[in-house]
Parts: structure tokens; C-alpha cells; sequence
């Protein structure tokens, strides 16, 4: 069966995978506002799957990981993110996930957190090429073997596998690091155009990409290239993929407070003398509108998150205009949706 990889438009755009931020709430915001190509989870602990449904028994909807792997029929194609430094246990979430029916699985082997590193998983990986490549294949592998879990006995399919990644750990080590990947042939390769040293405090090097395309053409034409880091928008974002020669774009930070994000996204395929305007900016009292969507999507979810989460949201939403200080200190104050839905009624009747 073709992957869903080589159905998509070039160049594609997609929504980054961000912790605590892309979860069911917010992906069911960019379904209804603009839904992008393709769709990424938050990520989730491979042996954290393992523990709380193989050994702990966690019933799934008491489980917080199974909650993060939970998606509506609309986000389709979504891809889940799972990280681990272990093969086993990518073998076994990439079980999982096809199981629940997604339509691929990304591999982090990017992520810069302390307590990520210390497992050996996120960037880690990036001084282990020989060990990443392993855990690609023991992803690419999983669907071979039975589902140890009764609850999901469902046909499996071939899982397509993805890894999103830096462009080096200490420095930029694309001629040492990317060959590994391309030999590993995953479908899909996402490029954080920064080092892991650099964290996010330097800007993203575009001209990266060109040269990761370079050895991407060389090495193994056959994986797209995903570029990612400092995306403005999506006019942005397409210029991006046509003066580096990547396949698709993915845009993280440029989400916040803004599902209208990919609003128009056939538009943004055509010829730089094609795209007419970029969209208009969305007024205020649509932005109020969306958090309390947003909010009764978070209330919704299963086994509920804190309700304090939810503030970085209102704090992306209210901002870059008078009196967005006083408003957000207002609605920072709510316990509850129904309490910060209360408190954005009162405040549009002041509009």
C-alpha cells in the first residue's frame, strides 16, 4: 500500500510537534481554522507506553500517554511522535500507534531537553548515528511482529517511519549525521535548522537545507526533506521550500494563539507572482472565540491535564495590542472553562 508521504502536495506544510501545546484541544482547533497537509502529535515516552500499559495494566482512559496519542477522524494524515533510546520499546509504540490508526510514526531524535538527553533519546542520538540508525529499523520492523496488547488485535499495515532531527549536536555535523539517516530509509526526514547547542537563541541556517538537499540527492533521493525553525507564516514557508529545494516546511512557534495559521493553504503552492495577499489578521473577538473553544476542548480531554496549561495559550491568544496585559491578567485568573469562557463574555461586552 503507498504511503501517505507520496500523495502529498509539494511543497506540504506542516504542523510541529510541540509538547503540552499540539494536543487533541489544539489540533481539533486547526481541523475547524486551517488544517494543514499533515498533522503531528505531541511527542510521547516509548517506554512510558510500555510501563503503563504492559506492566502498571493503566486502563486507557485513566492513561495520560494514551490521551496524547487520541485524534479525531479529521486530523488524517496524522503522524504520532514517539521517542525512546531503546529498540524494543520503538518497536513496540510503533505497534501501538499503528493500532490506534495512524497514518505514520516519527521518531524524535531532536529534542533538547536535560531528562530526554539523559535517556539517551532526543538529541542524544545525535552523537549515536549507528544507534539511531537501529532504532529506525527496529520502528520499520514492528509490523512484522503481533501486538502484545489484546485490546488493540486489529490488522496491522506497514507503518511508515519518519525522525525529526537537528542539523548537529555541538556543531553542525550534516555530512556525518544526515548519510546515516538517508541509509536508514525513512520516509521522511524533519530538519531543526539549528544545532542542539544552539537551542533556539541562534537563528535557524536556511542555507542548511540547500546542503542537506544536496546530500539528501546524493545519498538516498528516495526520503523527503522537511525543513523547520524560525517560519514566519505560510507565504514564508513557501519561499523557504522553493529557494532550498525541500519538500515540505514545518511551522511550530507561528501556531501560537493563530489556528488560522494554515488558513488558505492552497494559495501558498502557487508561484511567488501568483499568492495575492497574505491573510488579513484576525480581529480580537475571533481570537476570544477560538480560546474558548480551545478551553472546552481541554476540559474534554481524557484523563484530564491541569487547567494551569492552558494559560500558555491565553497568553499567546491576548497579546500586540492595547490593554492585552490587563485583559490576559483577567482571564489568567479563571480555574476552570466555564470560569475563562465567563470572564471572555464580560470582556466582549467592553469591545
Amino acid at each position: 500500500m503507498e504511503s501517505f508521504w507520496n500523495k502529498l502536495p509539494r511543497p506540504f506544510f506542516a504542523s510541529a510537534p510541540m509538547a503540552d501545546v499540539t494536543d487533541a484541544a489544539f489540533r481539533g482547533l486547526l481541523v475547524r481554522y486551517g488544517k494543514p497537509d499533515v498533522i503531528w502529535t505531541e511527542f510521547v515516552s516509548a517506554d512510558g507506553l510500555y510501563h503503563t500499559g504492559e506492566v502498571q495494566r493503566i486502563p486507557d482512559a485513566e492513561n495520560p500517554l494514551i490521551r496524547d496519542l487520541q485524534f479525531s477522524a479529521e486530523e488524517h494524515p496524522i503522524v504520532a511522535q514517539i521517542f525512546s533510546s531503546k529498540p524494543e520499546m520503538i518497536a513496540y509504540a510503533t505497534k501501538l500507534v499503528a493500532e490506534l490508526g495512524f497514518d505514520g510514526v516519527d521518531l524524535n531524535m531532536g529534542c533538547p531537553d536535560k531528562s530526554i538527553e539523559k535517556q539517551e533519546a532526543g538529541a542524544a542520538l545525535i552523537k549515536n548515528p549507528k544507534h539511531a540508525a537501529a532504532l529506525i529499523r527496529a520502528a520499520q520492523e514492528a509490523w512484522r511482529a503481533s501486538v502484545p496488547n489484546p485490546a488493540y488485535r486489529t490488522k496491522l499495515v506497514r507503518m511508515p517511519v519518519s525522525v525529526k532531527t537537528r542539523v548537529g549536536y555541538s556543531k553542525e555535523s550534516l555530512d556525518e549525521w544526515l548519510p546515516v539517516l538517508l541509509e536508514a530509509e525513512p520516509a521522511a526526514i524533519t530538519l531543526h535548522l539549528r544545532t542542539r547547542k544552539q537551542m533556539s537563541k541562534a537563528p535557524a541556517d536556511w542555507e542548511l537545507m540547500k546542503k542537506a538537499v544536496s546530500i539528501r540527492n546524493r545519498v538516498n533521493p528516495r526520503v523527503l526533506l522537511i525543513g523547520n525553525g524560525d517560519v514566519r507564516g505560510l507565504e514564508d514557508a513557501r519561499m523557504k521550500a522553493e529557494e532550498s529545494g525541500c519538500d515540505g516546511v514545518m511551522l511550530g512557534r507561528a501556531l501560537f494563539g493563530n489556528p488560522w495559521l494554515f488558513e488558505g493553504i492552497a494559495g501558498h503552492r502557487m508561484s511567488s507572482r501568483e499568492v495575492g495577499h497574505a491573510m488579513s489578521e484576525h480581529r480580537l473577538e475571533e481570537k476570544l472565540r477560538a480560546l474558548g473553544e480551545l478551553a472546552h476542548g481541554f476540559e474534554s480531554l481524557s484523563p484530564p491535564k491541569h487547567f494551569d496549561v492552558l494559560k500558555k495559550h491565553i497568553k499567546a491568544f491576548v497579546s500586540g495590542f492595547d490593554g492585552a496585559a490587563d485583559m490576559r491578567a483577567t482571564l489568567m485568573r479563571s480555574v476552570c472553562a466555564d470560569e475563562l469562557i465567563a470572564a471572555i463574555d464580560a470582556l466582549r461586552v467592553k469591545l
